[in-house]
């Protein structure tokens, strides 16, 4: 148990290293030094990975490593993060890419040859930072499709289960119940289709994109009840994902445009609390005024690390980790074992292949978030860059002012595989439920 909560813990705590450092070495050192950054912490996990999965688990030297190797990545998050702002921090007017940084007239002033291959803004480093950075533009799509995927596979899967529980005995009172759910998602989903309508920044392009959007999710739900071969679960589940996918192109979910010049709020007459809650607030502020300076100081990185975290990228990162480690249990369960597959993780002793790798992506998820959160982050900015938000800097350093049309197709794509799956349906019952017993 001590072992399990102690497990749980440091991925609580990776997890958060990982989501404020990265942003927060964009927005300090630029562009290659997010870039420099995230590969670094790839590479160091992806290397942890690797040497947990080749030594053999009785060995007491892979014990001593592995734990040390654990302990030692406390100090390497911020170790890499230093390392990365003095090598990697640019000036934002520099627009050229890393081939005329390696090769232009200014390199000809190196001392040596190695200065030119190892020094600061070589070949290596230039190399290297390039690779990775036309990596993670090749992979947006890869991630944004796969999200699509996986999110249709959790959608059809919840769609089966519910359909099992209705027609087991004693499912009148699941039906009434589900059937308040799926209210309650289509009625969540139908106020955010509204408040999207209301952004600002919509022209008649995005309003003819939104309307034939909503359009189609609307005919497809209504076509899998009627058909039988969907149901409510499924039809809401699809339609509140086509309202996420719309949602995260036209907003950052910031407040709307004037929303900070509103007049403060007046004082009230009376105080907010007690006397005594109030004189309690007041000496607490005092104690923690008269602490030392260090303390202020590392308060006031966190909250500027806290700052820099977009809350959009969050919740898509949040969202797709969901439905990539729900896939893995899901394909497993699908594919021969059934609802068991469920409660266990893919393993490299599996028989199926497709087990054994999902088992061994699971073995380098680390590297793995790592690489969808700076894709994510990527996006980010790019998208924001082409709205002509405040993000020129990223285009001033030579990013990629892309739009958001893997959202699109992602979300065309989705509804078109899920048009596919009601067309060819035949029976009631699925592969997932089709191993369950009904008493």
């Amino acid at each position: 148990m001590f072992a399990g909560l102690l497990r749980i813990t440091t991925s609580i705590l990776f997890l958060f290293s990982i989501v404020f450092t990265i942003p927060l070495a964009f927005d300090v050192g630029g562009r290659d030094c997010g870039l420099a950054f995230s590969l670094a912490l790839t590479l160091f996990y992806f290397a942890y990975s690797s040497l947990r999965l080749i030594t053999p688990d009785t060995s007491r030297f892979r014990y001593a490593l592995v734990n040390f190797t654990a302990v030692c990545q406390w100090v390497v998050i911020p170790a890499l993060l230093i390392w990365s702002l003095n090598q990697y921090s640019v000036d934002s007017s520099e627009t050229s890419g890393w081939v005329e940084r390696t090769f232009n007239r200014k390199r000809a002033g190196d001392e040596s040859v190695q200065q030119w291959l190892f020094g600061r803004h070589g070949l290596m480093q230039s190399l290297s930072i390039g690779a990775w950075d036309r990596l993670m533009q090749w992979s947006v799509p890869v991630f944004q499709l796969a999200e699509g995927f996986c999110s249709l596979l959790v959608i059809q899967a919840a769609g089966q289960i519910t359909r099992w529980v209705v027609n087991k005995e004693g499912g009148d009172g699941w039906m009434i119940g589900l059937l308040a759910l799926s209210a309650s998602i289509i009625s969540t989903a139908v106020y955010f289709v509204y408040r999207i309508t209301t952004f600002p920044e919509l022209g008649n392009v995005d309003a003819i994109l939104i309307g034939s959007a909503v359009t189609c999710v609307v005919f497809l739900c209504a076509w899998g009840i009627v058909s039988g071969r969907g149901n409510p679960i499924e039809s809401s589940l699809l339609f509140a994902y086509v309202t996420l996918c719309i949602y995260q192109i036209f907003t950052d979910y910031q407040p709307a445009i004037g929303a900070e010049n509103l007049p403060p709020a007046p004082q009230p007459e009376f105080p907010p609390l007690p006397p005594m809650l109030m004189a309690s607030y007041t000496t607490l502020t005092q104690m923690l005024s008269s602490l030392p300076e260090t303390i202020h100081s590392a308060f006031g990185f966190i909250m500027a690390a806290i700052m820099t975290i977009t809350p959009s990228v969050i919740i898509s990162l949040a969202y797709r980790v969901c439905v990539f480690y729900a896939s893995t249990r899901i394909i497993p369960a699908v594919r021969e074992s059934g609802a068991r597959a469920l409660s266990q993780e893919p393993t490299l002793e599996d028989s199926d292949g497709v087990g054994q790798i999902l088992g061994l992506l699971s073995w380098f998820s680390p590297s793995i978030l790592i690489s969808v959160y700076t894709g994510l982050l990527m996006q980010h900015f790019a998208s924001a860059s082409s709205n002509g938000h405040a993000a020129d800097w990223w285009t001033n350093q030579g990013g990629d002012a892309g739009g958001n049309i893997w959202r699109w197709l992602n979300l065309g794509m989705t509804m078109l595989l899920y048009a596919v799956e009601l067309y060819m349906g035949i029976s009631d019952e699925g592969s997932l439920t089709s191993h369950w017993k009904i008493d």
